[in-house]
Protein backbone atom coordinates (compact mmCIF):
# COMPACT_ATOMS: atom_id res chain seq x y z
CA UNK A 1 0.00 0.00 0.00
CA UNK A 2 2.86 2.26 0.71
CA UNK A 3 4.69 1.48 -2.39
CA UNK A 4 1.55 2.29 -4.68
CA UNK A 5 1.18 5.47 -2.21
CA UNK A 6 4.64 6.24 -3.38
CA UNK A 7 4.46 5.06 -7.14
CA UNK A 8 1.27 7.11 -7.18
CA UNK A 9 3.03 10.56 -5.71
CA UNK A 10 5.80 9.48 -8.54
CA UNK A 11 3.99 9.37 -11.16
CA UNK A 12 1.89 12.96 -10.56
CA UNK A 13 5.54 14.16 -9.86
CA UNK A 14 6.77 13.14 -13.61
CA UNK A 15 3.55 14.11 -15.16
CA UNK A 16 3.60 17.85 -13.58
CA UNK A 17 7.23 17.66 -14.64
CA UNK A 18 6.38 16.73 -18.01
CA UNK A 19 3.32 19.22 -18.55
CA UNK A 20 5.54 22.05 -17.29
CA UNK A 21 8.26 21.21 -19.68
CA UNK A 22 6.35 20.87 -22.70
CA UNK A 23 4.65 24.55 -21.37
CA UNK A 24 7.92 26.07 -21.00
CA UNK A 25 9.37 24.65 -24.76
CA UNK A 26 6.17 25.96 -26.03
CA UNK A 27 6.63 29.70 -24.41
CA UNK A 28 10.29 29.32 -25.68
CA UNK A 29 9.28 28.56 -29.58
CA UNK A 30 5.78 31.03 -29.56
CA UNK A 31 8.45 33.73 -27.99
CA UNK A 32 10.59 33.17 -31.45
CA UNK A 33 11.47 36.17 -33.04
CA UNK A 34 10.32 36.62 -36.69
CA UNK A 35 11.53 38.32 -39.39
CA UNK A 36 9.98 41.68 -40.88
CA UNK A 37 8.86 41.04 -44.19
CA UNK A 38 9.04 44.70 -45.49
CA UNK A 39 10.33 45.93 -49.08
CA UNK A 40 11.35 49.27 -50.13
CA UNK A 41 11.45 49.89 -46.45
CA UNK A 42 11.72 53.45 -44.87
CA UNK A 43 12.14 54.59 -41.13
CA UNK A 44 11.08 57.72 -39.71
CA UNK A 45 12.86 58.94 -36.03
CA UNK A 46 10.65 61.61 -33.97
CA UNK A 47 10.45 62.36 -30.01
CA UNK A 48 12.53 58.96 -29.51
CA UNK A 49 10.50 56.28 -31.72
CA UNK A 50 11.71 54.72 -34.91
CA UNK A 51 9.16 53.77 -37.21
CA UNK A 52 9.26 51.73 -39.99
CA UNK A 53 7.08 51.73 -42.79
CA UNK A 54 7.33 49.74 -46.34
CA UNK A 55 5.78 47.71 -49.28
CA UNK A 56 4.47 44.89 -47.63
CA UNK A 57 4.87 41.48 -49.13
CA UNK A 58 4.63 38.24 -47.17
CA UNK A 59 1.09 36.70 -47.36
CA UNK A 60 -1.06 38.44 -44.77
CA UNK A 61 -4.43 39.65 -44.74
CA UNK A 62 -3.11 43.29 -44.60
CA UNK A 63 -1.21 42.55 -47.89
CA UNK A 64 -2.19 44.92 -50.84
CA UNK A 65 -4.46 47.07 -48.90
CA UNK A 66 -2.22 50.24 -47.43
CA UNK A 67 1.30 50.50 -45.76
CA UNK A 68 1.96 48.51 -42.07
CA UNK A 69 3.73 50.54 -39.63
CA UNK A 70 6.43 48.81 -36.58
CA UNK A 71 7.98 50.47 -33.95
CA UNK A 72 11.08 50.31 -31.94
CA UNK A 73 12.74 52.67 -29.32
CA UNK A 74 16.13 50.97 -30.08
CA UNK A 75 16.05 49.27 -33.29
CA UNK A 76 16.28 46.09 -32.21
CA UNK A 77 12.85 45.17 -30.64
CA UNK A 78 10.23 45.81 -32.79
CA UNK A 79 6.70 46.15 -31.96
CA UNK A 80 3.84 45.63 -33.99
CA UNK A 81 1.87 45.98 -36.58
CA UNK A 82 -0.97 46.80 -33.76
CA UNK A 83 -1.58 50.17 -33.95
CA UNK A 84 -5.05 51.20 -35.14
CA UNK A 85 -6.63 50.00 -37.92
CA UNK A 86 -5.30 46.76 -38.42
CA UNK A 87 -1.56 48.08 -37.86
CA UNK A 88 -2.12 50.19 -41.18
CA UNK A 89 -0.73 53.37 -41.36
CA UNK A 90 -2.14 54.27 -44.32
CA UNK A 91 -5.68 51.95 -45.38
CA UNK A 92 -7.02 51.69 -48.95
CA UNK A 93 -9.91 53.23 -49.29
CA UNK A 94 -9.04 56.69 -46.82
CA UNK A 95 -6.42 57.57 -49.57
CA UNK A 96 -5.37 57.42 -53.68
CA UNK A 97 -4.96 53.99 -54.38
CA UNK A 98 -6.54 50.54 -54.84
CA UNK A 99 -3.35 48.28 -55.64
CA UNK A 100 0.35 48.17 -55.57
CA UNK A 101 1.08 50.26 -52.39
CA UNK A 102 5.01 50.58 -52.52
CA UNK A 103 7.61 52.59 -51.22
CA UNK A 104 6.67 54.70 -48.66
CA UNK A 105 8.35 58.15 -46.90
CA UNK A 106 7.46 60.06 -44.40
CA UNK A 107 8.37 63.56 -43.08
CA UNK A 108 7.05 66.19 -40.73
CA UNK A 109 6.40 69.37 -42.41
CA UNK A 110 4.56 72.61 -40.96
CA UNK A 111 3.99 70.50 -37.74
CA UNK A 112 1.81 67.81 -39.75
CA UNK A 113 3.42 64.17 -40.96
CA UNK A 114 3.19 63.36 -44.33
CA UNK A 115 3.47 60.09 -46.22
CA UNK A 116 4.63 60.40 -49.90
CA UNK A 117 3.73 56.83 -51.56
CA UNK A 118 3.11 55.16 -54.69
CA UNK A 119 -0.14 53.11 -55.84
CA UNK A 120 -1.66 51.80 -59.07
CA UNK A 121 1.91 52.93 -60.32
CA UNK A 122 1.05 56.43 -59.97
CA UNK A 123 2.21 58.73 -56.60
CA UNK A 124 -0.07 60.54 -54.20
CA UNK A 125 0.47 62.30 -51.00
CA UNK A 126 -1.84 61.68 -47.50
CA UNK A 127 -1.31 63.85 -44.32
CA UNK A 128 -1.72 63.06 -40.62
CA UNK A 129 -1.15 64.06 -36.56
CA UNK A 130 0.58 61.46 -35.60
CA UNK A 131 3.22 59.19 -37.43
CA UNK A 132 0.95 55.99 -36.55
CA UNK A 133 -1.78 57.59 -38.99
CA UNK A 134 -3.88 57.53 -40.00
CA UNK A 135 -2.46 58.71 -43.19
CA UNK A 136 -5.77 60.39 -45.46
CA UNK A 137 -5.83 61.61 -48.89
CA UNK A 138 -9.26 62.89 -48.68
CA UNK A 139 -9.36 64.03 -52.75
CA UNK A 140 -7.99 60.86 -53.04
CA UNK A 141 -6.26 62.34 -56.54
CA UNK A 142 -2.72 61.25 -57.68
CA UNK A 143 0.00 64.09 -57.97
CA UNK A 144 0.23 63.07 -61.31
CA UNK A 145 -2.24 63.36 -64.63
CA UNK A 146 -0.34 61.11 -66.90
CA UNK A 147 2.10 58.72 -67.27
CA UNK A 148 3.32 55.84 -64.43
CA UNK A 149 5.71 57.27 -61.47
CA UNK A 150 7.06 55.47 -59.04
CA UNK A 151 9.19 55.42 -55.76
CA UNK A 152 9.00 59.11 -54.37
CA UNK A 153 11.22 60.85 -51.82
CA UNK A 154 11.09 64.72 -50.94
CA UNK A 155 13.85 66.46 -50.23
CA UNK A 156 14.07 70.04 -48.45
CA UNK A 157 16.87 72.07 -49.30
CA UNK A 158 19.04 74.13 -46.97
CA UNK A 159 17.30 77.29 -48.60
CA UNK A 160 13.63 75.76 -47.90
CA UNK A 161 13.01 75.05 -51.62
CA UNK A 162 10.99 71.30 -51.83
CA UNK A 163 12.52 68.58 -54.64
CA UNK A 164 10.71 65.10 -55.57
CA UNK A 165 12.67 62.87 -56.63
CA UNK A 166 11.16 59.97 -58.26
CA UNK A 167 10.82 57.22 -60.96
CA UNK A 168 9.16 57.34 -64.04
CA UNK A 169 8.45 54.20 -66.28
CA UNK A 170 10.41 55.24 -69.60
CA UNK A 171 12.48 53.26 -71.94
CA UNK A 172 13.51 51.54 -68.53
CA UNK A 173 13.34 52.94 -64.37
CA UNK A 174 14.81 56.32 -64.72
CA UNK A 175 14.69 58.64 -61.94
CA UNK A 176 13.68 62.57 -62.60
CA UNK A 177 13.76 65.21 -60.35
CA UNK A 178 11.27 68.35 -60.30
CA UNK A 179 10.44 71.27 -57.74
CA UNK A 180 7.66 70.90 -55.76
CA UNK A 181 4.87 73.25 -54.60
CA UNK A 182 5.31 75.17 -51.37
CA UNK A 183 1.96 73.43 -50.56
CA UNK A 184 3.49 69.52 -51.43
CA UNK A 185 0.50 69.13 -53.54
CA UNK A 186 2.41 68.63 -56.83
CA UNK A 187 5.31 69.71 -58.52
CA UNK A 188 6.39 72.77 -61.04
CA UNK A 189 6.23 70.94 -64.62
CA UNK A 190 8.29 73.61 -65.99
CA UNK A 191 11.42 72.25 -63.78
CA UNK A 192 11.13 68.26 -64.39
CA UNK A 193 14.39 66.99 -65.50
CA UNK A 194 16.15 63.39 -65.93
CA UNK A 195 18.66 62.76 -63.22
CA UNK A 196 19.93 59.49 -63.84
CA UNK A 197 19.15 56.15 -65.95
CA UNK A 198 21.19 52.16 -66.00
CA UNK A 199 24.10 52.53 -68.43
CA UNK A 200 26.92 51.40 -65.97
CA UNK A 201 27.79 47.43 -66.10
CA UNK A 202 26.63 46.87 -62.46
CA UNK A 203 23.70 49.01 -63.33
CA UNK A 204 22.14 46.26 -65.87
CA UNK A 205 24.19 43.00 -65.19
CA UNK A 206 21.21 40.86 -67.06
CA UNK A 207 21.67 43.16 -70.40
CA UNK A 208 18.15 43.51 -69.94
CA UNK A 209 16.30 46.00 -72.42
CA UNK A 210 14.61 48.41 -69.77
CA UNK A 211 17.33 48.72 -67.07
CA UNK A 212 16.23 49.78 -64.04
CA UNK A 213 17.38 52.75 -61.59
CA UNK A 214 14.87 53.24 -58.92
CA UNK A 215 14.67 53.79 -55.03
CA UNK A 216 16.13 57.67 -54.91
CA UNK A 217 17.42 58.95 -51.23
CA UNK A 218 18.74 62.71 -51.49
CA UNK A 219 20.81 64.52 -48.98
CA UNK A 220 23.58 67.18 -48.54
CA UNK A 221 26.40 67.15 -47.31
CA UNK A 222 29.70 69.89 -47.15
CA UNK A 223 27.51 71.46 -50.07
CA UNK A 224 27.51 68.71 -51.90
CA UNK A 225 24.23 66.35 -53.00
CA UNK A 226 24.41 62.88 -52.79
CA UNK A 227 21.30 60.74 -54.41
CA UNK A 228 21.63 56.79 -53.15
CA UNK A 229 19.47 54.68 -55.52
CA UNK A 230 19.42 50.92 -56.16
CA UNK A 231 20.07 49.27 -59.56
CA UNK A 232 19.05 46.31 -61.79
CA UNK A 233 15.70 44.29 -61.08
CA UNK A 234 14.66 43.98 -57.33
CA UNK A 235 14.55 39.88 -58.44
CA UNK A 236 18.33 40.11 -59.64
CA UNK A 237 20.35 38.50 -57.10
CA UNK A 238 22.84 41.86 -57.90
CA UNK A 239 20.14 44.17 -56.83
CA UNK A 240 22.61 46.58 -55.49
CA UNK A 241 22.84 50.16 -54.08
CA UNK A 242 25.35 52.71 -55.26
CA UNK A 243 25.36 56.80 -55.44
CA UNK A 244 26.07 59.94 -57.10
CA UNK A 245 27.01 63.23 -56.94
CA UNK A 246 26.05 66.47 -57.76
CA UNK A 247 26.70 70.39 -57.13
CA UNK A 248 23.20 71.74 -57.78
CA UNK A 249 19.82 69.74 -56.96
CA UNK A 250 19.06 69.07 -60.32
CA UNK A 251 22.53 67.71 -61.12
CA UNK A 252 24.49 66.89 -63.80
CA UNK A 253 24.91 63.78 -61.51
CA UNK A 254 28.25 61.96 -61.64
CA UNK A 255 28.27 58.75 -60.62
CA UNK A 256 30.18 57.24 -57.95
CA UNK A 257 33.58 54.73 -58.98
CA UNK A 258 33.09 52.99 -56.04
CA UNK A 259 29.68 51.95 -56.56
CA UNK A 260 27.89 49.56 -55.55
CA UNK A 261 28.66 50.45 -52.35
CA UNK A 262 26.17 47.82 -50.62
CA UNK A 263 25.48 44.42 -52.81
CA UNK A 264 25.31 40.39 -51.73
CA UNK A 265 28.72 40.89 -51.13
CA UNK A 266 28.01 43.20 -48.44
CA UNK A 267 25.16 41.42 -46.43
CA UNK A 268 25.50 37.94 -47.04
CA UNK A 269 22.08 38.08 -48.71
CA UNK A 270 20.80 38.31 -52.98
CA UNK A 271 18.56 41.22 -53.39
CA UNK A 272 20.10 43.82 -51.55
CA UNK A 273 19.04 47.36 -51.96
CA UNK A 274 15.84 49.85 -52.20
CA UNK A 275 15.78 51.68 -49.14
CA UNK A 276 16.33 55.28 -47.36
CA UNK A 277 18.84 56.72 -45.31
CA UNK A 278 18.28 57.51 -41.51
CA UNK A 279 19.76 58.90 -38.74
CA UNK A 280 19.62 56.76 -34.86
CA UNK A 281 18.99 59.17 -31.59
CA UNK A 282 23.15 59.55 -31.74
CA UNK A 283 22.98 61.09 -34.70
CA UNK A 284 24.69 58.35 -36.39
CA UNK A 285 23.81 57.87 -40.24
CA UNK A 286 22.18 54.12 -41.28
CA UNK A 287 20.46 52.53 -44.60
CA UNK A 288 17.55 50.34 -44.01
CA UNK A 289 16.77 48.21 -47.13
CA UNK A 290 15.78 45.23 -48.09
CA UNK A 291 16.93 41.38 -49.26
CA UNK A 292 15.40 38.88 -50.76
CA UNK A 293 13.98 36.55 -48.48
CA UNK A 294 17.15 33.50 -48.92
CA UNK A 295 19.82 33.32 -52.01
CA UNK A 296 17.26 30.60 -53.25
CA UNK A 297 14.17 32.88 -52.96
CA UNK A 298 12.74 36.20 -53.18
CA UNK A 299 9.81 36.70 -51.81
CA UNK A 300 8.94 37.54 -49.04
CA UNK A 301 11.58 40.14 -48.53
CA UNK A 302 13.18 40.87 -45.50
CA UNK A 303 13.77 44.07 -43.68
CA UNK A 304 17.59 44.83 -42.80
CA UNK A 305 19.95 48.03 -41.60
CA UNK A 306 23.44 48.70 -42.20
CA UNK A 307 25.63 51.89 -40.92
CA UNK A 308 26.81 53.96 -43.59
CA UNK A 309 29.31 57.07 -43.33
CA UNK A 310 30.77 59.54 -45.39
CA UNK A 311 34.39 59.45 -45.44
CA UNK A 312 35.93 62.61 -47.78
CA UNK A 313 33.40 63.24 -50.35
CA UNK A 314 32.12 59.44 -50.73
CA UNK A 315 30.25 57.18 -48.80
CA UNK A 316 31.06 54.16 -46.93
CA UNK A 317 29.14 50.85 -45.62
CA UNK A 318 30.07 48.96 -42.77
CA UNK A 319 29.46 45.34 -43.50
CA UNK A 320 29.74 44.41 -39.59
CA UNK A 321 26.77 46.39 -38.94
CA UNK A 322 24.27 44.56 -41.06
CA UNK A 323 21.20 43.23 -39.32
CA UNK A 324 18.12 41.60 -40.19
CA UNK A 325 14.96 43.01 -38.22
CA UNK A 326 12.53 41.19 -36.26
CA UNK A 327 9.57 41.30 -34.34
Amino acid sequence: MIMKKYFSLFTLFFVFACCSQEKEINKKTSSKASPILLADPTIFFDNGIYYLYGTTTGETPLNGNGFMVYTSSDLKKWNGPSVAQNGLALKKGEAFGTQGFWAPQVLKYNNKFYMIYTADENIAIASSNSPLGPFVNESKAPMFGTGKQIDPFVFIDTDGKKYLYHVRLTNGNRIFAAELKEDLSGIKEETLKECISGILPWENTQNVSWPVTEGPTVLKHNGLYYMIYSANDFRNPDYAVGYATAKSPFGPWEKASDSPIISKKNVGINGAGHGDVFYDKNGKMKYVLHTHNSNSGVSPRKTGIIDIAFEGTKIKADDKTFILLEE
